[in-house]
């Protein structure tokens, strides 16, 4: 099969096309044949080395990107054959593991392949995985959805677009975005968002407390260090924050008594750590809005597998929309 790898050349972040033995399912596993792989911020990261590894061996290679959408063609020995020719959206594919969805193939785990319904699409599939399930866990870590008001930053990126979509779908009372620029405004507008604001009015808090006087009970938190005083501004009592990104970099001055006076929750979280159990609910409360018809796609960027290393540059530069691999 032709897969796109790293780390078996003098540059260990460089991204060359190559021919490899296609991989069989072992137990447990199941084979997808890959249609779409979307490409996430985590997937440069780790290839450049931004963000440590926490598997415990180190590959030969490494097929990259974590996301992707197939079909199922084989299965390991004690996996129902039935799940042959199913439509699957996968996740986690390269976490600790060689065959990231940057191929003609990829082994995953069974429970890392998802059915995925006829009604959405492969580019969809492959929209989900990373975005989808982080928005899905910082939106609901802390119970039921339902009447409380959000406030989601980043609203025109893959997981604020999601967030936007999921926060709808579970019937939260008000949902708000925050974004830099009219196009993403209108992004966050399409995808459900009752409020958006750019968060470089210098108003910025004002609008937020006249949309939502009761103030903002979750936060869908892209950029902590920037963000914490405007969320702390708006939050309501008992809110809680939920941060999901960051650089090596980032550092973010915490006042203390200001979270203390009104009970809020500063969270942190990174998918590939999430217990379990909690990631099981993430997949489901996302397989649900799917089904539902809840969820779309942002604008596509599309590129072919050879175009691999334009791709990841593509993401790393902050393109507005969905960058994604087009294998078929």
């Amino acid at each position: 099969m032709l897969a796109a790898v790293y780390g078996d050349s003098g540059d260990p972040t460089e991204l060359r096309v190559r021919e490899l033995e296609t991989p069989a399912p072992g137990p447990g596993e199941v084979r997808v044949k890959v249609a779409i792989s979307g490409v996430n911020p985590t997937d440069w990261k780790s290839r450049k080395g931004v963000t440590k590894r926490i598997d415990a061996e180190p590959q030969e290679f490494q097929v990259p990107n974590q996301d992707g959408s197939g079909t199922i063609d084989a299965v390991g020995s004690d996996i129902s054959p039935n799940r042959i020719g199913e439509r699957v959206w996968v996740l986690m594919a390269a976490h600790n593991r060689r065959w990231g969805t940057a191929a003609e193939y990829t082994v995953v785990p069974a429970a890392h392949a998802i059915p995925l319904p006829d009604v959405a699409s492969f580019e969809l599939g492959a929209s989900l995985g990373v975005p989808a399930l982080t928005a899905s866990y910082c939106l609901s870590a802390d119970g039921p959805l339902a009447r409380q008001a959000v406030l989601i930053s980043g609203g025109a990126g893959a997981v604020g677009h999601a967030a936007i979509e999921l926060a709808r779908f579970e019937e939260a009372g008000h949902v708000v975005a925050t974004v830099s620029g009219e196009e993403k405004a209108e992004l966050a507008r399409k995808a459900g968002a009752q409020t958006v604001v750019n968060y470089r009015d210098d108003d910025a808090v004002e609008q937020i407390r006249g949309a939502v006087p009761s103030g903002i009970n979750r936060f869908v938190e892209v950029a902590l260090d920037h963000n914490i005083e405007l969320d702390i501004a708006v939050a309501a009592q008992d809110a809680v924050i939920t941060s999901y990104a960051a650089s090596n970099e980032s550092v973010a001055k915490v006042p203390v008594r200001q979270l203390m006076a009104p009970n809020l929750t500063l969270r942190f979280m990174l998918l590939y750590t999430v217990p379990a159990r909690q990631l099981r609910d993430a997949i489901e409360r996302t397989t649900e809005a799917l089904t539902a018809g809840a969820l779309t796609t942002l604008p596509i960027h599309r590129f072919t597998l050879d175009q691999i290393a334009e791709a990841h540059d593509a993401v790393e530069q902050g393109a507005v929309g969905k960058v994604v691999i087009d294998l078929r």
